[in-house]
Parts: C-alpha cells; sequence; structure tokens
C-alpha cells in the first residue's frame, strides 16, 4: 500500500474529535436526560421560528438546480474520467439506493404520515376524514418523501462523486471545498467541516435508528405479546447494533448490497399483497389524483409555511421531515457517491430524483391509501389508533387483510432489515468520513462507529421516544443549511472550470461528445 493511501486509512483530528464530542452528548444524555431534552426543546422553537423558512425555499432550488445540470452540456461528464463505467448493474444500483438510504423511514411513516393528514389535513386544505382530505393527505405525503427529499441527497452525492473519482480528491466534504477555501480545505478549517459532518450525519440517521426500534418493538408485541417501552427498545437497538456493525464490516459489496437486494423483495412482495387483496382501483384512482395536486400545486405546496399559524404542525411533519434530509444529506451523499462510480451526471439527476421519488409515491399510496379507505368507507378507527401510537398503523391496517400474522411478521423482517441495510451504510459512511475519505475502513472503526450509533438511539429513546429523536434532528440539521449552499458554489465552480478546460479539448463530454444509455 502507497503512503497516500496508508494516510487515508489512518485515524487523525476529525476521528478524535467527532468521537469526543459524540462521547459527551452520551454523557450529557445519561448524566442530566432532561436538562438535555430542555435545551434541544428551546433550540429547536429558536430555530423554527427565525429560519424555518429555510428548510422550504433551499431544497426547491436544489431540484431547480439539478433539473438544469442534467439537461445542460454537463449532463454528459461522468463520475469518474470518460473511460469509467458503472461498478453495479442498474437494478442492484437502484435496490442500493432504495433500500440502504430511507428504509426504515417507510415502514414508520408508510402508512402513519397519511392516515394522520387524511385525519388533520395540512393547513386546514380539506374537512377531516373527507374524500378531498385523502387526496391531500397523499399529496403532502409525496412532498415529505419525493423530490425535496431526493434534491438535498443528488446535491451531495453529485459533487462528492465528482470531486472523488473525477478530481481524484477524498472522499470528504470539506474536499469539495478547495475550490472555495483553497488550501485552508486541508487544514483547520476543513476539519472543522468534516466534523460537524460527522456529528449531524450522525444524529441524521441515529433517528432512523431509534424509529425502526420503535416499530420493531411495536411488531413483536403484535405478534409475541412482549412487553413494550423503553427496555424492549433498548434490547432491539443492542441487537440489531450488532448485526449492522458486522454487515457494515463485510463491505459494501457484500452485506449492504445483499442485504438491499433481499429488503427490496420483501417488500416488494408486501406490496404486491396489499395492492391486489386490496381495494385496487380505489387506489390506483388516488394515486392518480394525488399525483395530479401535487403537480399543479407543486410551487404552492413548497413554500407554503406557518405565516397564519400552524407552527406546531410544522414542526411535527414539514420542518421535522426536511431536517432529517438535510442532516441525512452527507451520508447519503457519500453512499450515493461511492456506489455510483461512472454514472454521468445526467444518469445520476434523473434516478436519484426519479426511481425513489416514484417508487415512493407508490408505497404511501398503496398502503397509505388502504388505511384511508378502511377508515373512509370501512368504519374503522385506524387514524385513532396512530394518533395514540405512530408504530401501530401498520400493523392495525393490516389486521383487516388476510393472514394478519403472516403479513405482521414480514413488516417486522422488513423492518429490522431497512434498519440493518439503513444503518450499516451509515457505519460504512462514518468510518470513511473519520478515515481521511478512506473507501475501506477498517473493522475496528467500523465496530466503534456502529456502537456510537447504537448509544445515541438507545439515549434519545430514553429521553423522550419519537419527541426527543424529531427534537435533535432539527437542531442538528440546521447550521447545515449553510454547509449545502458552500456545496453548491463549489460545485458549480468545479463544474465552470472543467467547462472552460473543455473548450480546448475536442470531443471532452462537456461539449458534444454522445451519451450511452445506462
Amino acid at each position: 500500500m502507497n503512503d497516500s493511501a496508508t494516510a487515508r486509512g489512518a485515524v487523525g483530528t476529525v476521528f478524535w474529535a467527532s468521537l469526543a464530542l459524540s462521547s459527551l452528548f452520551v454523557v450529557w444524555g445519561v448524566a442530566a436526560p432532561d436538562h438535555q431534552m430542555a435545551v434541544m426543546n428551546s433550540a429547536l422553537n429558536r430555530i423554527t421560528s427565525g429560519f424555518g423558512w429555510a428548510y422550504l425555499l433551499l431544497p426547491l432550488l436544489l431540484l431547480v438546480l439539478l433539473v438544469g445540470l442534467a439537461f445542460s452540456r454537463y449532463g454528459r461528464i461522468r463520475l469518474g474520467d470518460d473511460g469509467d463505467r458503472p461498478e453495479f448493474a442498474t437494478h442492484t444500483w437502484i435496490a442500493m439506493i432504495l433500500c440502504a438510504v430511507m428504509g426504515i423511514g417507510l415502514v414508520s411513516y408508510g402508512i402513519a404520515e397519511p392516515i394522520s393528514h387524511f385525519a388533520v389535513p395540512p393547513h386546514g386544505l380539506a374537512e377531516p376524514g373527507t374524500p378531498e382530505a385523502a387526496v391531500r393527505a397523499l399529496q403532502y405525503s409525496f412532498y415529505d418523501w419525493g423530490l425535496h427529499a431526493w434534491a438535498i441527497f443528488a446535491v451531495f452525492g453529485l459533487a462528492l462523486g465528482y470531486s472523488m473519482y473525477r478530481k481524484k480528491r477524498p472522499g470528504l466534504v470539506s474536499a469539495l471545498f478547495r475550490p472555495l477555501l483553497g488550501r485552508h480545505a486541508d487544514g483547520p478549517a476543513g476539519k472543522a467541516i468534516d466534523v460537524f459532518t460527522v456529528f449531524a450525519t450522525l444524529f441524521g440517521t441515529t433517528t432512523s435508528l431509534g424509529l425502526g426500534a420503535l416499530q420493531i418493538d411495536s411488531g413483536l408485541n403484535r405478534l409475541l405479546g412482549t412487553p413494550t417501552g423503553t427496555t424492549t427498545q433498548v434490547v432491539i437497538v443492542v441487537v440489531v447494533t450488532a448485526l449492522f456493525s458486522l454487515s457494515a464490516a463485510s463491505g459494501v459489496q457484500r452485506g449492504i448490497r445483499y442485504i438491499s437486494e433481499v429488503n427490496l423483495s420483501v417488500a416488494a412482495l408486501l406490496f404486491v399483497f396489499v395492492l391486489f387483496l386490496g381495494p385496487t382501483a380505489f387506489l390506483v384512482s388516488l394515486f392518480l389524483e394525488s399525483l395530479g395536486q401535487y403537480g399543479d400545486e407543486f410551487l404552492l405546496m413548497s413554500l407554503r409555511g406557518p405565516a397564519f399559524g400552524d407552527t406546531a404542525w410544522m414542526q411535527g411533519w414539514t420542518y421535522f421531515m426536511m431536517a432529517w434530509w438535510v442532516s441525512w444529506g452527507a451520508f447519503v451523499g457519500v453512499f450515493l457517491a461511492r456506489i455510483s462510480r461512472g454514472r454521468t451526471i445526467r444518469q445520476f439527476v434523473l434516478v436519484v430524483l426519479g426511481m425513489p421519488s416514484l417508487a415512493f409515491f407508490a408505497w404511501f399510496s398503496v398502503f397509505g391509501g388502504s388505511a384511508i379507505d378502511l377508515d373512509l368507507n370501512h368504519g374503522t378507527d385506524i387514524a385513532g389508533s396512530t394518533a395514540a401510537d405512530l408504530n401501530s398503523a401498520f400493523f392495525t391496517t393490516l389486521a383487516e387483510f388476510p393472514l394478519p400474522a403472516v403479513t405482521a411478521a414480514l413488516v417486522v423482517v422488513l423492518a429490522v432489515l431497512f434498519f440493518v441495510s439503513g444503518a450499516d451504510a451509515n457505519t460504512y459512511v462514518l468510518g470513511m468520513l473519520t478515515t481521511r475519505g478512506s473507501l475501506g475502513p477498517r473493522v475496528p472503526i467500523l465496530l466503534l462507529w456502529g456502537a456510537m450509533t447504537g448509544a445515541l438511539a438507545i439515549i434519545l429513546l430514553l429521553s423522550g421516544g419519537l419527541d426527543a429523536l424529531q427534537q435533535t434532528v432539527i437542531v442538528a440539521s440546521a447550521p447545515f443549511l449553510v454547509v449545502i449552499v458552500g456545496v453548491v458554489v463549489c460545485f458549480w465552480r468545479d463544474l465552470r472550470a472543467e467547462d472552460a478546460g473543455a473548450a480546448d479539448t475536442p470531443g471532452h463530454p462537456a461539449r458534444s461528445a454522445p451519451e450511452e444509455s445506462p
């Protein structure tokens, strides 16, 4: 191994500083949980009241930028050398994007969000429990989980992939800032960016782990009658932390890849079961009408804030969701970059924005739509059960279908697999970020970050459950909005520099070279 590779795999200031900050937060949570939550709640109110608008505006601007890049001459540029080709087959690539990135949220919110919006329509745009409320419920679920979320992820992934594979820089967020900071990107300023990236990433993904533990806890209670509560949730976190740490240690090519493909198969089986045994015609019609409403009011919906109230609703839904995606930006971006070498900018943008959004729209329509149909037309009260316990939504809905024990078991399996695939991707990324951009972090580093992620999830669950998870992710993500703006500016400078070089290079992809299909 050469000196550069050795240095890139070593630990340094970023590793130790990140570990120290994370450990301090754990100690704070153990020693003074009430004080910790009070501070986080105060910070939450200050951020959402003063800067909530930024969570609405930035994703929309990123989406416009990405679509513009995809259809410009820059769309032909590859994430790598001009001769590089994709490392993974397209179907495997898409499966890894879908499952290793946001999977657990589909189980936690796939029914819970639409049925909650059905009972309490966003911004009072419909009467609760009406057909119009059903359309609004899916429209706003599409907003929270669709193009806006993936625009944040895609910007990071695209900038990192370009930096790593075309500019030959290490896989660090600080390396993206070289066009702006110059040599200071490798000094204290760059290290500070990387430390904060690790910290924000840790809390964004810890939120997902906490949600996964809550979902598995609810499922095991229904299946096996196990007691629910923080003790069971802590045991779940410990067991699953061991699983995802071992999976991450096996690498992207093995553990993460295979679990993602199994995940997709189980999810597809459950999806088809509910689609064809449920009110199929109603679900298709609701999907199409909601999609039309989403498109028709896209701009208004994207910028609608709490000017006339609704601050609490925005904190619980829109602000929380957008902050979650912001805090996930670097984590998902590093992972997308790692699996996307050889893709063109156009391929990357169209697939990363389009495929997950469509898949998630379909998922919310089938599962959320089935719950809405049951409450609207068959006298059930899934909305009431969900209001009492968010994690009961999936199981309460499936109880109305044939083979409820089998489908509930599948949901638990799916939650565990999503939990593992998302967490091991997170562990891999944390290892990469704290070993100077190494594409193969050492096993002890991966195991350490797996343990730290599990410890933080336990602290937040003990401190306040879902509310604590939501508060922490919004607070941790707020300063990262500035980092995203910096990433965009630096990436644009890189592209402009390449464009200037392309003017003197016949056949360069930034000019007019033909593009291969995916």
